[in-house]
């Protein structure tokens, strides 16, 4: 089966059978294999898991070699806003597609990203028809939350991650996502970083990869 973006596969050691998926979508400008870093740290201990990598749908306008999933040229929050929920069509088209090639059900698959790809995952896990196994989101932010209100259909877990001195989305944004959550009744974990920018360090793999073991039960 080819999937509507192209995609990097790890598939779970020894080829074990497939119990659960995590989709990781990278930040701006970057690519699935960017974000599949992760999976090296991670695959040892999530035995019967496959990690799928996206690339963005379109081409990144100011970094021509790496792709988007919604363009920042414009500083308009509607422009914004919309070129989101055309990202949002594809990834649901993505993950129909992951569920019907794997046969899993959304509570057997973690979204994950970085950045943009934290924003994307946060309006997924919040719209889908069914709830996701969870959310992990690294140094990343809410797009819109007054039309996230809006359209919520959904209440996936979450844990979010942020550095404490990031200059490229404000730490601040992670106490403002928490309070909106909280707000709207989703089970909500946060994780500070100190002395963290605009990356994912291996303070913030590891805490992540400990609370997606806990809720895929391994």
């Amino acid at each position: 089966m080819t999937f509507c973006l192209k995609t990097s596969v790890t598939p779970p050691e020894d080829q074990n059978f497939i119990k659960n998926a995590i989709i990781l979508l990278h930040g701006y400008g970057g690519d699935g294999k960017d974000i599949c870093m992760l999976t090296q740290s991670w695959k040892r201990f999530l035995p019967n898991t496959v990690f799928l990598c996206p690339d963005g749908h379109e081409k990144c306008k100011i970094n021509p070699t790496g792709f988007q999933w919604f363009d920042l040229t414009i500083d308009d929050p509607e422009y914004i806003l919309n070129q989101s929920k055309k990202a949002e069509t594809k990834l649901f088209e993505f993950i129909d597609e992951v569920k019907k090639k794997y046969k899993l059900k959304s509570n057997q698959i973690c979204l994950s990203g970085f950045s943009q790809g934290c924003m994307m995952s946060i309006n997924l896990g919040l719209m889908a028809n069914d709830n996701f196994n969870c959310i992990v989101g690294f140094s990343g932010r809410i797009i819109n939350k007054a039309d996230l209100i809006k359209r919520k259909t959904s209440s996936t877990k979450m844990l979010l991650i942020h550095g404490d001195k990031d200059a490229v989305v404000p730490p601040t944004s992670l106490l403002e996502a928490e309070d909106f959550l909280i707000r709207n009744n989703i089970e909500i974990k946060i994780k500070m970083i100190k002395n963290c920018e605009h990356h994912i360090p291996i303070e913030a793999s590891s805490f992540a990869l400990n609370y997606i073991k806990k809720n895929f039960d391994i």
